[in-house]
């Protein structure tokens, strides 16, 4: 029996520009790939992304690393990258994005993968396109960038939420690569917190940031101060300096269940322009 020609294949350097293309028709859904796209390319290897073919032209991706991350996938071509990610399973962590494509590349990866160990079905998505000082909303003026020389203070808050969030710590053993990630995100800004007393009592990241949308991710209030209303002016300080710097449309995914997070993402402007869903291995 003749076997039919799989139309996904990893990309290269010379694929940069429409593999943006993919991830611009639905930026918000999309930034997360993009942003590893830009990276990839500024250390001169496109080697972890995945991108299905058309008549020559690339109609989808798959980001496949320590998490897998599908973009602009159809039910035709799921089955597809799922064959070439089959050989992943002891390097993924996640699935997760689109709700829809992850729901679709999990069916075909579960007969092989096994059972997941928790499966986050609906977390929505969503999108601020106005300043929070525009709403109304006080901003904190605590809240700023993080310094290099902060990471072991910023250390213990990404790690509590890390835990608290998905159910492990980060990391066994030695937290060396764990703070060499957090160091990375500082250095480039994208680490915001409120420090007293010497202790981070607030923070969160720009986890991914490409063509003028920033998606934040680690939203953390330290545990004592939770239920005073203060993570609406922290985080709208985030907000209005994001939009103000490096990105003027923010996004953020969230459990459905968080009922307080969403009450606050509400209060803040941002409205749901979609669904992702995660798949924790």
């Amino acid at each position: 029996m003749l076997r039919t020609r799989s139309p996904v294949r990893p990309l290269s350097l010379a694929d940069r520009d429409a593999a943006l293309e993919v991830c611009a028709r639905d930026l918000p859904r999309g930034v997360f790939v993009a942003a590893r796209i830009l990276e990839g390319a500024r250390t001169g290897s496109l080697g972890s992304v995945l991108g299905a073919r058309e008549d020559g032209a690339l109609r989808s991706l798959c980001w496949a690393s320590a998490n897998v991350v599908p973009v602009g996938t159809s039910a035709a071509d799921q089955p597809h990258f799922a064959e070439r990610l089959r050989r992943w399973r002891g390097r993924a962590a996640s699935v997760f994005g689109p709700r829809d494509e992850v729901e679709g590349l999990w069916s075909h990866l579960e007969p092989t993968w096994g059972s997941a160990r928790a499966v986050r079905s609906h977390q929505p998505l969503l999108v601020a396109h106005e300043p929070p000082s525009a709403l109304g909303i006080p901003l904190d003026p605590r809240v700023r960038p993080a310094r290099p020389d902060e990471v072991d203070l910023v250390l213990p808050a990404a790690e509590h939420m890390f835990t608290a969030e998905i159910g492990y710590r980060p990391y066994t053993g030695s937290n060396r690569g764990y703070r060499a990630s957090l160091a990375a995100l500082v250095s480039r800004g994208h680490t915001y917190v409120v420090v007293e007393d010497g202790e981070v009592v607030f923070k969160t990241d720009i986890g991914s940031l490409a063509l003028g949308c920033a998606q934040l991710q680690g939203v953390w209030v330290a545990p004592r101060l939770r239920g005073q209303g203060l993570a609406v002016p922290m985080l709208a300080a985030v907000v209005e300096q994001v939009m103000l710097g490096p990105a003027p449309l923010v996004s953020l995914y969230v459990n459905d269940f968080n009922t307080a997070a969403r009450a606050t993402y509400e209060r803040l402007g941002f409205r749901e322009v979609g669904a992702f869903a995660t798949v924790l291995l």
